[in-house]
């Protein structure tokens, strides 16, 4: 099989500032508004908090620097499929490709079930509506998908841009309101806390950080190649990490950071308590519309997954087809079949959190590629070089072995279950292999 990366798609018409929109709609979402609490339980001493946000936003920063060398050398959309590939060969990039995919296609169908659950917060009497609701919020932003990829685009700028100006917005209301804090609530002594809640904060950081990958989905169709790919995303992974870091010292110098322990809407409870009690119905729209956001992108990025592997011969052959408006249709329409049907089972809260396993199992494998191909490949055209090869990439990928250790031994029934997922691909991938006409 040739692993070969070429473009796929039939020109590239979505300009860097999508990319921009992207990586910055990706990676707010509704960690933000949750995860203030569970960092704040274990990490009460504000300068220890927001050290930790700026901490984990520069090595999702650093992550990002050293992904984009395989970025640029991969001019394809696809993903995290075309960049294994290109590094590690057919069935890695085969495994990571079906799990990515049906990762993203549970984060679809889970996505659209909360949004109808913070809709009943508001709206009681629609409760009993919450399953035809979650189908009919997946269908339309199908249905946007079938309209062409710009429909899609234009809404992902706008939400991208409307997002961060709600970060804004709240940790300037934090700012100028009143302060919760007395003279007894100043400071906070760091608890002593044991290895299973420090690892909580490490996910709950990586979780609220995640989605700088989002623009290599479009690899192929970004005007610029992927050195505009690369630059946006570095500059959306900056732009967060800013607002990150600006609200979590607006919460630290507002709030009692212990009173955020644990809380559900973090976020919610602060503006709650200096600015009004209005604040948690504010913050509920708000959720929705961020939950929204992201069902966009994920319908934007799931089909080219499907997309990819499809011209590789491990997929549908239908699949790989990309309609005049820009969108491979039937990859759309397979993935919105599969995210109702896990709708209607409500069995999909497993592959989720096997997708919080694949994904960081990925990023491993991504920032390993760029040695790899260093080594395999020394005089390959790279647009991008990492910067700081190798010391950056060793301490990325150190980082990135030490998390998926420990998600695995904390996490051993998904480990088992993610290694019998491999196993099993194999021999799905040899019948995919010997079942086709010719190699390509």
């Amino acid at each position: 099989m040739s692993t070969k990366s070429t473009q796929h798609h039939p020109k590239r018409f979505l300009s860097s500032g999508f990319t921009l929109a992207v990586t910055i709609g990706g990676i707010i979402g509704l960690g933000i508004l949750r995860t203030p609490g569970e960092v704040a339980e274990v990490a009460p001493n504000p300068f220890l908090f927001v050290s930790l946000w700026v901490l984990g936003g520069l090595f999702a920063l650093l992550s990002t620097i050293v992904a984009a060398e395989l970025i640029c050398m991969t001019p394809r959309s696809g993903g995290s499929y075309s960049l294994v590939r290109r590094a590690y060969g057919p069935f890695p990039g085969f495994v990571i490709g079906w799990v990515d995919w049906l990762s993203f296609v549970s984060d679809i169908a889970l996505k659209a079930v909360v949004v109808t659950e913070f809709a009943t917060l508001l709206f009681p009497d629609i409760a009993q509506w919450q399953v035809p609701l979650a189908i009919m919020v997946s269908s339309v932003f199908a249905a946007l998908q079938l309209k062409g990829i710009a429909l899609g685009a234009n809404i992902q700028q706008f939400a991208a841009a409307a997002i961060a100006l709600i970060i804004v917005g709240f940790t300037l209301a934090l700012v100028f309101s009143g302060s919760a804090l007395d003279n007894n609530t100043t400071s906070f002594p760091i608890q002593a806390k044991g290895i299973g809640s420090w690892s909580l904060v490490i996910a709950a950081l990586i979780y609220t950080y995640d989605g700088w990958l989002y623009g290599a989905y479009f690899s192929g169709e970004v005007k610029g190649g992927g050195k505009a790919i690369v630059r946006a995303a570095i500059k959306g992974v900056v732009i967060v990490i800013l607002l990150y870091t600006f609200l979590a010292a607006a919460l630290a110098w507002k709030v009692p950071l212990l009173s955020l322990a644990g809380n559900e809407l973090a976020l919610a409870g602060a503006l709650e308590m200096v600015v009004s009690p209005m604040a948690s119905t504010i913050v509920l729209v708000v959720a929705i519309v961020m939950t929204l956001a992201h069902q966009n992108v994920l319908y934007m990025s799931t089909p080219r997954i499907l997309q990819a592997m499809a011209v590789d011969g491990l997929a549908v052959k239908r699949a790989k087809k990309i309609s005049k408006g820009g969108n491979p249709i039937f990859a759309v329409v397979v993935s919105w079949g599969l995210s109702v049907f896990l709708i209607i089972i409500g069995g999909f809260e497993f592959l989720l959190h096997l997708s919080v396993f694949f994904h960081i199992f990925v990023y491993v494998l991504l920032i390993a590629g760029v040695i790899i191909l260093r080594k395999r490949q020394p005089d390959a055209d790279r647009p991008y070089r990492a910067w700081g090869h190798p010391w950056s990439t060793l301490i990325c990928l150190l980082g990135w072995i030490a998390l998926s250790l420990f998600q695995a031994v904390s996490e051993i029934q998904t480990a088992m279950y993610a290694a019998i997922m491999v196993l099993i691909s194999w021999p799905i991938y040899r019948y995919i292999i010997r079942s086709r006409p010719k190699k390509l």
